[in-house]
């Protein structure tokens, strides 16, 4: 099921009943899983491994090298799951080497239109991005977040489990579990009660979750002058504290920790000044052939 005009590389894998349409790409170092639909003029390239019934629509590129200074043409991957729907004009980019050379993207995720997914960005399941987020690199989604329109979300920020990130929202910080966060600067304006009811989370737990975000997030509980920090160690150390409410402390005590500047993942970067030397060397050497 290839339309004539597509270019199919001969090395390329395909699994069964995969349909390419016309003017699509497919580089030699692709695997598509079963039932996998391109619409026209898709690209996917790179060494990029596809789940089965994955659909693409028009002008998706999915693969090509990172957007990075520190990228130095090594064979860093896309790795994408069952089940995902990128619709027209996403792109996602490979990762890089000192990044751990791997952007990963779950299942059932929906990616909606000019979604940018850049290097090294780890997607959980069933995920709901809005037209044109912007991830930058080393961003980690975990599941089931949903993000409004035109986010940008910082490089090696961490949106937690049901987080809910309204439109038009610049994200610089952690985002924590179950929490609904909008605004620029953005700021936490409630809880995903909705949400967790849409996935089956009951009463309990629901309500669990809202007496945390009042003790930690709500304008009461800012307003008392206490440092976030003591207010989530008094928190912490409710004998009753379950495994939702466990999981948004730990988040939180993980960010403003161990953190820098309010991302926990920016403390476990590797990279250096050194990574990105040839580029400036490269760029200076110009400067002075110039002069």
């Amino acid at each position: 099921m290839i339309h004539p005009t597509a270019c199919v590389d001969p090395k390329a894998e395909l699994g069964a009943e995969v349909t390419i349409g016309p003017h699509s790409y497919v580089g030699p170092n692709v695997v598509l899983g079963d039932g996998c639909v391109l619409h026209h003029n898709v690209t996917i390239t790179g060494h990029t491994r596809v789940g089965p019934r994955c659909e693409f629509f028009p002008c998706v590129v999915v693969g090509t090298a990172p957007q990075d200074l520190k990228y130095h043409g090594g064979s860093t991957t896309v790795e994408i799951g069952e089940d995902n729907v990128f619709r027209e004009q996403v792109t996602v980019h490979a990762g890089t080497e000192v990044g751990g050379g791997q952007t990963v993207i779950g299942a059932h995720n929906r990616f909606l239109v000019g979604v940018h997914i850049a290097h090294d960005v780890v997607i959980g399941d069933s995920c709901i991005l809005a037209n044109y987020v912007q991830l930058a690199g080393h961003v980690r989604l975990e599941d089931r977040v949903s993000i409004g329109g035109i986010v940008g979300i910082h490089h090696f920020t961490t949106v937690g489990t049901l987080a809910y990130i309204g439109g038009l929202t610049r994200i610089v910080n952690d985002v924590p579990p179950f929490m609904i966060v909008e605004g620029n600067p953005s700021r936490i304006r409630g809880f995903n009660s909705t949400g967790m009811r849409r996935w089956g989370f009951t009463d309990e737990q629901i309500r669990n979750i809202r007496d945390a975000y009042r003790a930690l997030f709500s304008p009461k509980a800012e307003a008392s002058g206490i440092p976030l920090l003591e207010r989530l160690a008094q928190l912490q150390q409710q004998s009753d504290t379950n495994g939702e409410v466990r999981r948004l402390c730990d988040s939180v005590f993980r960010s403003l920790h161990d953190g820098v500047y309010g991302r926990q993942l920016e403390s476990l970067r590797k990279d250096s000044d050194a990574d990105r030397r040839d580029f400036y060397q490269r760029e200076s050497g110009k400067g002075e052939s110039a002069s």
